[in-house]
């Protein structure tokens, strides 16, 4: 282990000692929206000169070897509204701006592809989606990454199960997802590794989602192999919002966001935004037996610019929700008409869950750079009922199962970003490091109609997860960059099992993974990229100790090439092939509460996406995703990943404008897809259409949303298992599901001051 930390700081020292700072004078300064929001990736030229850089994810930007004299600084980004500022350098003095930008409508015709990022078009896209979609919680806007899909089976209370690139990710093993730098999954859950439950968020406080799929992103650790997806919520309201919702099957929602201080101040005589939002929501939903779903979101952020001009941000946030389930149901019992698709063979089903989060970010501006430190901790607590398998291990009772989980997270991070030459040769540094410690009680109980019968597992878990990374990104020419990353992650898993002590233990494990990127930027038209990289996603502590797990941190390997362009003015086209290879499938077993490994695995496949401009205001998109997916040490005919998806489709068109009328229609379609390895149990596909239409006139908004518009029959979350009924004499595997909604429409009205 201590040759392992050693290498690794031998390698960043490598990495880093050689960038030389820059001479002369600099310019430095940040960009923010209205709302104090930093800019990520805007551009930043001296039109005087041919000297131009990007801003970071601060917002900060710096220009370095400025001679004295009087310049023009200029500042574009797509989706704003670009801005100038005079300035004059003298005696070698730096100077330091700033900028607020205006948001502006995305006009493709005007879009050229730069060098700062070959996401980016995707994600500004994305920020006019995020109105004109369904939404029914936060967790419906991951629905904003192309090609990804999610599904509800415990009666809307439960994290989402998410589906991408060839990726069962269960409720988050393999996709990492954060909020303002917060981590959301939990490692060693008591449902399933890595499950992240996002409902705590509110809709309306997001401002954009920042995706990257893949393990290529340093700054992403545990979890990230098929990608990430990070949330960042406003700095401010524009306006005051309350808003009413009413839908069939008895669903209500009310919503306030209301600014706080008023131009008032608390810390600084600088600009300081505090606001408040909460959210109320309850749904009977579509099933026979009343889901009585209710959730209460409170959610606070003050951000403000100190008097030395840093700027602090906190938040504060907390949710509850409990609800009834009508499980998965067996196809027999509704093929032969015992149950409708909407009934129920054990309606006791459901649970309760709540988290309140503390989330403290400082950040330093520095001559060449920033530093931030960010602080959080969250309080979660999580109980669930479940009946998966029926009558198949206990005749008598049932299988009914009770699994609670009652967490503490404590972390911090540290990320320090400087803008350096190496030689001549710009050099962009990001330096990070965090350490995140989860304190959890755990348990598994049989159950019959939530009643306890007896105890299966509990115990206590703290484990530690450690690390340290630098990411560099090198111009080596106008055209070419490289980007360069090397992470490394230390793990303690520790769980005293207070069931079966032989079940308990203590071990550290540590991983390294190195990321190589190109981007090559060949004119404002036509940006292409190599990306490669390890990513790891932990296993669950409780088969770590007892040593059932060979590989504790498996590495996920991938590799991709593509292209952002645009044909002719008003298309913009994403196009990518991609490959991941890893060491260790997880198959997580809810009902014993241990964690399977399937094997190595490999996946290829091609992503594809086009957005193409109309008018002024009307826009098509679609999104088109196709994989392969095998497990390696399996026998041809009997290597199917289970609930992979192989073939996934979104797309639709959008009518957007200030004021007046704004609407989408949109498809999602995902293809059949193998339920087992040996394909003998087939999860069907499903296409489906939404619409949503929003009238705005003065201080209000109307809005009306239909979900499944052409009333589709659909399984929404489908799994194939082995279940016995209490009249049954033999077992039966075929597919269990979770129908999806019927027809759903609810209106809505807004009302802005």
């Amino acid at each position: 282990m201590k040759k392992n930390i050693q290498f690794l700081f031998l390698l960043i020292t490598l990495l880093t000692g050689h960038a030389a700072f820059s001479q002369g004078a600099s310019v430095s300064g940040k960009v923010t929206d209205a709302s104090l929001q930093p800019v990520y990736g805007a551009e930043v030229s001296l039109k005087e000169t041919s000297i131009k850089t990007f801003t970071d994810s601060n917002g900060v930007f710096v220009l370095n070897n400025i001679g004295n004299g009087k310049y023009t600084v200029s500042i574009t980004r797509r989706g704003y509204e670009p801005q100038l500022k005079n300035i004059e350098i003298k005696n070698n003095r730096p100077a330091n701006i700033a900028f607020n930008l205006k948001a502006d409508y995305l006009n493709l015709k005007e879009v050229v592809i730069t060098g700062d990022n070959s996401t980016q078009a995707n994600t500004i896209v994305n920020r006019i989606d995020m109105q004109l979609r369904p939404v029914n919680s936060s967790q419906d806007l991951l629905r904003l990454v192309p090609g990804l899909f999610i599904a509800q089976h415990a009666g809307g209370g439960k994290a989402e199960q998410i589906f991408l690139r060839g990726f069962d990710v269960d409720h988050g093993t393999d996709f990492a997802i954060y909020v303002d730098g917060m981590p959301v999954n939990m490692p060693s859950h008591a449902h399933g590794q890595g499950y992240a439950d996002l409902h705590f968020l509110i809709p309306e406080t997001v401002r954009e989602l920042e995706v990257n799929k893949g393990p290529y992103a340093t700054k992403y650790g545990d979890l990230a192999t098929s990608g990430s997806g990070e949330f960042k919520t406003l700095n401010a309201l524009s306006k005051n919002q309350v808003k009413l919702e009413y839908g069939m099957f008895n669903t209500q929602r009310m919503l306030g966001m209301f600014n706080v201080l008023d131009k008032k101040h608390l810390f600084s005589r600088k600009k300081e935004n505090l606001y408040v939002a909460g959210e109320y929501r309850y749904s009977d939903s579509y099933f026979q037996s009343s889901q009585d779903f209710k959730r209460v979101n409170l959610f606070s952020k003050y951000t403000g610019v100190l008097n030395n001009g840093s700027q602090l941000s906190i938040t504060l946030s907390t949710f509850q929700s409990n609800w009834d389930a009508s499980g998965q149901i067996p196809d027999r019992k509704v093929n032969d008409g015992t149950i409708s698709r909407f009934g129920s063979i054990d309606n006791t089903e459901g649970g309760e869950t709540g988290r309140t989060n503390f989330n403290v970010t400082y950040t330093k501006p520095l001559e060449n750079g920033s530093f931030k430190n960010q602080v959080y901790y969250s309080r979660y607590d999580f109980k669930l009922y479940s009946n998966f398998t029926f009558f198949l291990n206990d005749s008598v009772n049932g299988d009914q199962i009770k699994q609670e989980d009652h967490r503490n997270i404590y972390g911090y991070t540290s990320t320090l970003n400087l803008n350096n030459y190496l030689g001549s040769k710009k050099l962009s540094s990001t330096f990070g490091a965090g350490v995140r410690y989860d304190n959890s009680n755990i348990s598994l109980d049989h159950t019959v109609k939530r009643e306890f019968l007896n105890e299966i597992v509990r115990g206590t878990l703290n484990q530690v997860n450690a690390w340290v990374y630098v990411d560099e990104n090198l111009e080596l020419t106008s055209k070419l960059r490289l980007n360069l990353g090397l992470r490394g992650d230390i793990y303690n898993f520790d769980f005293k099992n207070q069931t079966v002590d032989t079940a308990s233990g203590n071990v550290t494990k540590a991983v390294f993974s190195p990321k190589l990127n190109l981007f090559y930027t060949l004119n404002q038209s036509v940006q292409l990229f190599a990306k490669s990289g390890y990513g790891f996603h932990s296993n669950d502590a409780r088969a770590v100790v007892v040593g059932k797990l060979e590989n504790t941190l498996p590495k996920a390997l991938g590799y991709e090439v593509g292209s952002t362009f645009k044909l002719g003015k008003r298309a913009l086209v994403n196009v990518a092939l991609w490959g991941l290879d890893l060491e260790s499938e997880l198959v997580y077993v809810g009902d014993e509460g241990i964690v399977e490994a399937a094997g190595r695995s490999r996946r290829l496949g091609v992503d594809f996406g086009v957005r193409y401009q109309l008018t002024q205001y009307l826009f098509l998109d679609a999104d088109v995703n196709m994989n392969n997916g095998r497990l390696l040490d399996e026998p041809a005919g009997a290597n199917r990943i289970p609930l992979a998806p192989t073939f996934t489709s979104i797309g639709g068109i959008s009518y957007k404008r200030p004021a007046g009328f704004s609407g989408s229609v949109r498809y999602r379609y995902i293809g059949d897809r193998a339920a087992t390895e040996d394909n003998s149990i087939i999860a069907h596909g499903y296409f489906l259409v939404d619409a949503v239409i929003n009238y705005t006139k003065g201080n209000y908004q109307f809005g009306l949303t239909a979900e499944n518009l052409l009333n589709r029959e659909w399984k929404e979350a489908q799994f194939a298992t082995e279940s016995r009924l209490q009249n049954e004499t033999q077992s039966v595997n075929e597919i269990h599901y979770t129908p999806g909604t019927p027809l759903f429409i609810r209106g809505s009205v807004s009302y802005f001051f």
